[in-house]
């Protein structure tokens, strides 16, 4: 059971400093503290709880645990080297909620995946809205109805792709990872039965040279790579046979649950390697590019350098610089099938429409121009129909203008791929990776917020300073 602590925000007086001295106010991180909403995470992280026994060692504080997660994603860090980072910074420790400093790790690194399965990236999404909220109050003007005349505000619009920390998948390569797993199930369960003999029905040492001959061709023919893929299928399909009757003999716990979920992520590897074999043109649905991560898909995109990704897809939208994750997915969709779920969602944040719906060609088909005309929001591009004479350089005008606007989400993707780390998610299961994405998400945010925040006090400066100059003018 999670008990709830004093919500006191802790002031940087009171911090404890071992080598004395004061922390400074200005840092980033007493900033950042000052920003959370700490007692939403509380209420998210103490409903993960289902264990009501109030004995026992107590868990690990919500600050402590959504600090972690949020330094490790903020600064790029894996996890053992977040801990380290934490005993060294006296700043991190203020963050996290510590009231003296600690020279020693706080926790296993270990700990940290159990705090992405506790703060979900539905979670990570209410954060951020209710960040959103805190700094972009509601106007005083009444919200409109979103049925036009009313809409304020552009919402630009995007996707793009996380991609997961696997290794390029060909086929030879993933067959040859499940006749290496399936020898080494044989090999647990051999003992525990009263066979004797030869393990598996083939040479494994030609299996493997058989393997190691085609991988290092540089540019094996076609018939070559499926001569190849049907001989590792066939020693899978062999191994899985002899697995059978040997489970059969030894016992459903023969294996472990990890070893089980594994091998029914090899049936289907088999059964959709056979498949494509019989039928190479044939799509294959649900295709499985990596054994460890058997979740994640292969997303077309057809960019230059990178035709194919390996991850999750995110539909971002883009409003006044904070980004927001509208589709969070592991199997491909079309990005045009986001925009009036986006536009709903920004009414409900807003109040109203947006004026302006910014988005590439992949976004403008019949249902989306209908709902945008319903709805009076502008939709970015030319109208249906031939344009008029007189339109052609309007037209042209606000084309420029739009494209110009709609970089931002451009920015916004470069920037939490490369500063944050959204270009390779090295989270292995699918909800911790959808966590790490969506705090990257929110990492960039809340940069994004303390820039804001910072802009507004220098405009304030300045102003306080010209009046204060023309006072002592007059």
């Amino acid at each position: 059971m999670y008990r709830k602590a004093d919500r006191e925000q802790l002031t940087i007086e009171d911090f404890a400093m071992p080598f004395g001295g004061k922390l400074q106010a200005d840092n980033r991180w007493v900033q950042i503290a000052n920003l959370m909403p700490w007692e939403m995470i509380e209420d998210i992280y103490a409903s993960s709880f289902k264990n009501d026994n109030t004995e026992g060692r107590p868990p690990i504080s919500s600050r402590m645990a959504f600090g972690s997660l949020y330094i490790k994603e903020n600064e790029n860090f894996p996890d053992g080297r977040t801990l380290a980072h934490i005993a060294e910074n006296a700043y991190m420790q203020y963050f996290l909620g510590l009231k003296e400093f600690h020279p020693e790790p706080l926790f296993d690194p270990s700990m940290m995946t159990w705090f992405r399965k506790r703060f979900t990236a539905a979670d990570i999404g209410k954060i951020n809205e209710e960040l959103y909220r805190r700094t972009h109050p509601p106007k005083d003007e009444p919200p409109g109805d979103g049925s036009g005349g009313g809409n304020k505000g552009t919402l630009v619009l995007d996707a793009t792709v996380a991609p997961s920390d696997v290794r390029y998948p060909t086929d030879i390569s993933l067959l040859n990872e499940c006749r290496e797993n399936t020898e080494e199930m044989i090999d647990k369960i051999w003992d525990k039965t009263k066979r004797r003999g030869h393990k598996t029905a083939y040479s494994r040492k030609r299996a493997h040279k058989r393997y190691l001959k085609l991988a290092k061709r540089r540019r094996p023919s076609k018939k070559q790579i499926q001569q190849g893929v049907r001989e590792q299928l066939e020693y899978v399909e062999k191994n899985l046979d002899t697995l059978g009757t040997l489970i059969n003999e030894a016992g459903a716990d023969a294996l472990t649950a990890r070893q089980t979920a594994r091998l029914e992520t090899i049936r289907k590897v088999a059964e959709q390697q056979k498949a494509h074999l019989a039928n190479p043109k044939a799509p294959i649905p649900d295709r499985i590019v990596s054994l460890r991560q058997p979740h994640v898909r292969p997303i077309v995109r057809g960019k230059a350098g990178t035709p194919v990704e390996f991850g999750q897809k995110l539909a971002f939208s883009v409003v006044d610089g904070y980004t927001f994750i509208d589709v969070q997915s592991w199997d491909n969709f079309a990005e045009g099938i986001t925009l009036q779920a986006s536009a709903k969602k920004y009414q409900q944040r807003c109040g109203v429409y947006p004026e302006a719906i910014l988005a590439d060609q992949t976004y403008r088909n019949r249902d989306n121009l209908a709902f945008c005309k319903k709805n009076g929001i502008r939709l970015s591009g030319p109208r249906l129909g031939r344009p008029k004479p007189e339109e052609l350089e309007a037209n042209k005008q606000q084309a420029y203008q739009d494209s110009c606007d709609r970089n931002i989400v451009e920015s916004r993707n470069g920037i939490v791929k490369r500063r944050y780390g959204l270009d390779r998610i090295m989270a292995w299961l699918p909800c911790t990776g959808e966590t790490e994405a969506a705090m990257n998400v929110l990492c960039m945010n809340v940069a994004h917020l303390l820039r804001t925040f910072l802009r507004w006090l220098r405009h304030q400066w300045l102003a306080w300073a010209h009046l204060w100059a023309a006072v002592l003018a007059v």
